[in-house]
């Protein structure tokens, strides 16, 4: 292995960190977009349970807010929840801005990567190409160890950036459509808390097992 990187000139150099920082943010991204971890089973009835006892008050939202990303939307909701259906609708969306944003968190570097590797690989083709018409212009076809050599260069270097920008690519829209699904839940269980608010009635919030 070692054999074939060294093979591929310094261009394997930039094309490896790509591919080392796509492992680290698709591992971390696994991690952190974990639903139980977004939208945790039981949130709902546990604003339910605070409601009844007349615990919504800023210790318990601070708590709510620091747990979860649907939880900062559901604190952002209940903070306002004595004013008009528009301010809580107003502050639900800015704080979903942030929490959309959080989500998406590194998805445009894994993006990135996923583009720049097959034109690194690219770039070590020409490169390598270059060489081999550089030896011809020098000594001909006969010198057949310095042709293979940049022939060589060329191959791996657009095989290595394929490598790493098709698996990149793969979890780059994978998670994407995660985010998309955690933010039409959010937003559903949102409007639906804000209705309860807007009756008065938060303690009778209908919640479903996936909050």
């Amino acid at each position: 292995m070692l054999e074939i990187i060294l093979a591929g000139g310094w261009l394997m150099a930039p094309i490896l960190l790509c591919s080392t920082l796509a492992v680290a943010i698709i591992i971390e991204r696994f991690w952190s977009l974990r639903k139980s971890r977004v939208t945790p089973v039981g949130l709902g009835a546990t604003v339910e349970d605070w409601s009844v006892r007349h615990e919504l008050d800023v210790r318990h939202l601070n708590q709510l807010r620091s747990e979860s990303p649907l939880g900062r939307v559901f604190a952002a909701a209940l903070a306002n929840r004595h004013r008009s259906r528009e301010y809580i609708k107003e502050a639900v969306e800015d704080t979903g801005r942030h929490v959309v944003h959080d989500l998406e968190r590194f998805l445009h570097t894994l993006g990135t990567i996923a583009g720049i590797s097959p034109l690194l690989g690219l770039l070590g083709t020409v490169i390598g190409m270059i060489k081999v018409f550089s030896a011809i212009m020098i000594s001909g076809v006969g010198d057949a160890s310095v042709l293979a050599g940049g022939i060589s260069q060329a191959l791996i270097t657009t095989a290595a950036g394929l490598t790493v920008a098709i698996p990149s690519y793969f979890f780059y829209r994978y998670f994407q459509g995660m985010v998309a699904e955690y933010v039409v839940l959010m937003e559903e269980k949102a409007l639906s808390l804000i209705d309860c608010i807007e009756r008065g009635n938060t303690d009778s919030y209908e919640y479903s097992g996936d909050a």
